[in-house]
């Protein structure tokens, strides 16, 4: 989970695809942390993206650097606690001036039975659970 970690924190960018009823949505994602060992991504309740999720857990990111991609499947679970959630703006301080942990807006997600799988087009695919 480590590898998985220091990956999309280098991508800096990576995309997270959820499902709007039948119709698959993609949008760009820049957060990602680890606490208490897992996986931590973070956006707002009020958020569409949000709403889905909370509809099918099941979604996936990608992200791309250095001639190598990740994609990440698996299901997220929303963690109302507020400790996560302070420790993911304390990563992200830019983020305080829209999120607080005390807000109910706030939303931290990790993932759950996720498959990481890091590919290029030179080396096989390396393929990392947690």
């Amino acid at each position: 989970m480590q590898e998985v970690y220091e990956f999309l924190k280098k991508c800096g960018t990576y995309y997270l695809a959820t499902v709007d009823g039948d119709q698959p949505r993609v949008r760009p994602f820049g957060t990602v942390d680890i606490f208490e060992d897992k996986l931590y991504i973070q956006t707002g309740k009020v958020k569409d993206v949000s709403k889905q999720i909370q509809a099918n857990p099941k979604v996936e990111i990608c992200g791309f650097v250095e001639g190598k991609w990740i994609r990440v499947a698996g299901e997220l679970v929303r963690d109302d606690r507020i400790e996560p959630k302070k420790h993911m703006l304390d990563a992200y301080p830019s983020l305080q001036g829209m999120y607080s942990a005390e807000d109910d807006n706030t939303e931290v997600l990790y993932f759950k039975n996720a498959t990481a799988t890091i590919s290029s087009f030179t080396d096989a695919p390396k393929v990392i659970t947690f």
